[in-house]
């Protein structure tokens, strides 16, 4: 089990209390490990080991690397890392995958095949920690960073709780100074300011993705009972509700991670505005897109080699990227889609500027209905339940009825529901793109960010009264 809203509130201000009192650095520093530990463990008190294991091995390996100067012993301790990370995420996520991949396969040959089973529960967020400690490890080996000598220190980053199960996918060399430096208590303008990222995040999570969430699995779970119509809106109402869901964490996290005096890295800069599929993936999951680039993609060779060899490491990439999402087809289909966009795009010619995107043009509106309507087509296979589920959800759009299973929302009710919901995400992050040209927040009259914030609470009061959905990415 997890923490429930009011739990997780109640277990926030015990440990921000206690974290203020200590004052020293190292005391806050294990404040943080036994109360990212107590988070975690509140789910499933055995997977504790696994964090620990993971820890304990990179600490070790990252200092051996630190007092040798060979490259074989170098190469051999992160070959080490990478085996044991590797090894656990593999075995816990994808055993069961391959394996009944291999068994479907050998019955289409005619293969009786008789293959060992191995139910295993995922621990949540094994995909995010692991990544951020092989990123540690890759950055020492690289010699970028220097290993970190205090393993409560280290422990610290790698399970710090606000980010442990979903992100932001943080890099050692941002994360850890901000440890290693003793803490203030935050001034009044940073706790407003942490104060409006963790209600952003309720808002986005709790209105924008938990409103849709009941017409999109009515859709997702019997396609044949909707026509062409109900379908697309069930597809429109699925890019509304991820972007909701996962920047919502994310701006929780941020909130909560500036009450404590540190800085997580923002993790999305308004992808649905994105005039090209590139674009998108530099605004989108910013620190898993910058991860696959940095420790996949420029290893594979990048875009060095020739145009062959930069579309099959463009591949390679996506299609592990679908696979870091989840053990299913319907995910590698996913990442070889974006691919094959990535591929084509380059294959154009096209360029795209490094840095953060600037406000849309008139100009520009084309070229983002379109980038929207390749990433809409896409996440039907992100959110089937499998491969079939994904082709019938497909097929479906062909169809010209429009039907409603019983009970669902009518179709006009989640078509305005959906355009409502789209609507209020498509100002929003206009706004923000456009943040530079406006006051800073904090800058802003108090009356009219009152009025805003009593809006946010009291939308999220109305929308928090039915069933609670689990944040999507704590699956990964």
């Amino acid at each position: 089990m997890t923490f429930n809203s009011i739990e997780f509130a109640v277990f926030l201000v015990v440990v921000l209390v206690a974290y203020w009192r200590l004052g020293a650095r190292r005391s806050q520093n294990v404040l943080l490990v036994v109360a990212s530990y107590v988070f975690y463990g509140w789910w499933d008190y055995r997977f504790l080991g696994l964090i620990v294991v993971s820890t304990v091995a990179d600490y070790w390996v990252a200092g051996r690397m630190g007092r040798t100067m060979e490259p074989v012993r170098r190469r051999a301790l992160l070959l080490s890392s990478l085996g044991i990370n590797l090894g656990i995420l593999g075995l816990f996520k994808y055993f069961g995958f391959f394996v009944g991949s291999a068994a479907a396969v050998l019955e289409a040959m005619g293969v009786n095949a008789n293959v060992p089973t191995l139910e295993l529960v995922l621990p949540v967020g094994i995909s995010f920690y692991t990544f951020q400690t092989i990123s540690y490890t890759f950055d020492v080996y690289r010699r970028r960073i220097e290993p970190e000598p205090s393993l409560v220190t280290f422990a610290a980053y790698v399970a710090f709780f606000p980010q442990l199960v979903a992100g932001p996918i943080e890099r050692a060399a941002n994360l850890l100074p901000q440890m290693r430096r003793s803490r203030v208590v935050p001034d009044s303008s940073q706790v407003a300011s942490a104060a409006g990222l963790i209600l952003t995040g309720l808002f986005k999570k709790v209105v924008l993705a938990d409103g849709l969430a009941s017409l999109i699995d009515a859709r997702f779970s019997d396609p044949s009972a909707h026509g062409a119509l109900s379908l697309l809106i069930g597809a429109y109402a699925f890019a509304i509700q991820i972007y909701g869901d996962f920047s919502g964490y994310s701006s929780i996290a941020r909130g909560v991670a500036r009450l404590f005096g540190i800085e997580l890295r923002r993790n999305f800069e308004q992808p649905y505005l994105s005039t090209n599929i590139t674009q998108f993936w530099r605004t989108w999951h910013m620190s898993l897109s910058g991860w696959l680039k940095d420790y996949l993609y420029i290893p594979l060779g990048g875009n060095r080699g020739g145009k062959l060899r930069t579309y099959r490491n463009l591949m390679i990439t996506m299609l592990l990227g679908g696979l870091w999402h989840g053990a299913a087809w319907s995910f590698v289909v996913w990442g070889l889609l974006h691919g094959v966009f990535l591929s084509a795009h380059r294959l154009r010619g096209a360029y795209e500027a490094p840095g953060r995107p600037g406000p849309p043009t008139r100009a520009d509106v084309r070229r983002i209905i379109a980038t929207f309507h390749l990433v809409t087509l896409a996440w039907v296979f992100f959110r089937a339940s499998s491969l079939s589920n994904a082709w019938e959800y497909l097929s479906g759009l062909t169809r010209l009825t429009d039907l409603s299973s019983p009970g669902d929302l009518s179709l006009s009710a989640a078509f305005i529901l959906t355009v409502g919901f789209g609507v209020i995400m498509v100002v929003g992050d206009l706004l923000d793109r456009s943040r530079g040209r406006w006051a800073r927040r904090e800058q802003l009259s108090p009356s009219l960010l009152g009025a805003a914030a009593g809006m946010g609470i009291v939308a999220i009061a109305v929308w928090s009264g039915g069933t609670a959905a689990p944040f999507i990415y704590f699956q990964f």
